[in-house]
């Protein structure tokens, strides 16, 4: 159940309309665009929810337009890459996408439209730097991706996304970032020290919805790192890119 925009402040309504003018997209609904940015810790928080628009007993937050928006995004990337890397397998495609569809791809598109200033946030998210959060901001611009695709239909999230996301899939390409750096590790290591790479899981850190997983690799003898991520995977391809990184110097 969604507040009518009528429950949204003058002020709050003056920023998203003009998030939509910058950004080039029109909501209907302007009420669905505000809980793009509603984040789980207003919850409790009722000044908060009221200044944003949310009513009675209701626990607004973004989580269920963000799982929408993962879906349309993974299926409108998926889309572009299949029509315009003809020349590529799946498995070239399945490796693209994962980067483009990223944290670190979506919270830095996040930031470049600004997202991070429309964000509500509680009050302990606020002053732990919630604002500047990579999995927080890529949560939202999901849950933005999301709500697009409620208000205006396949067509307008596909327009929006195909806006920011092609020339990422371009970058992507032409880096070949794309590319498994653990799998670059291991043969580099096997060719140049006869050794396999040992990762080792420093820590975990942050709640179970939002595990950040801190991953060191050794290489005869030598330590680099740490590589950081969502899961032991993310972060262990972090690990390994640092040191090929560190490695492709000496």
């Amino acid at each position: 159940m969604l507040t009518n925009s009528s429950s949204l402040s003058k002020s709050r309504k003056q920023e998203l309309v003009r998030f939509q003018r910058t950004v080039g997209i029109k909501f209907n609904n302007l009420s669905l665009l505000n809980y793009a940015f509603l984040h789980r810790s207003v919850a409790n928080e009722t000044s908060v929810l009221l200044k944003a628009g949310g009513v009675g007993g209701m626990r607004p937050n973004n989580e269920r337009l963000e799982f929408l928006g993962d879906a349309v995004l993974g299926t409108v990337a998926a889309t572009l890459l299949y029509n315009n890397l003809p020349d590529k397998q799946e498995g070239d495609l399945a490796k693209i996408k994962a980067v483009v569809v990223s944290e670190d791809i979506l919270s830095g598109l996040a930031l470049q439209l600004q997202i991070d200033n429309l964000l509500v946030l509680g009050r302990g998210e606020e002053l732990s730097g919630g604002r500047t959060k990579k999995a927080l901001l890529a949560d939202a611009m999901e849950a933005l991706i999301g709500a697009l695709y409620l208000d205006g239909g396949f067509k307008s999230a596909y327009a929006f996304v195909s806006k920011i996301i092609e020339p990422e899939i371009s970058k992507v390409v032409e880096k070949r970032s794309f590319q498994d750096f653990k799998s670059q590790l291991q043969e580099l290591c096997q060719k140049k020290f006869r050794k396999y790479p040992v990762y080792k899981l420093l820590k975990k850190t942050g709640p179970e919805h939002e595990r950040f997983f801190w991953i060191e690799v050794n290489v005869a003898g030598i330590v680099y790192g740490p590589g950081m991520g969502r899961n032991k995977k993310n972060a262990e391809q972090e690990a390994a890119r640092a040191a090929l990184s560190a490695l492709n110097k000496e």
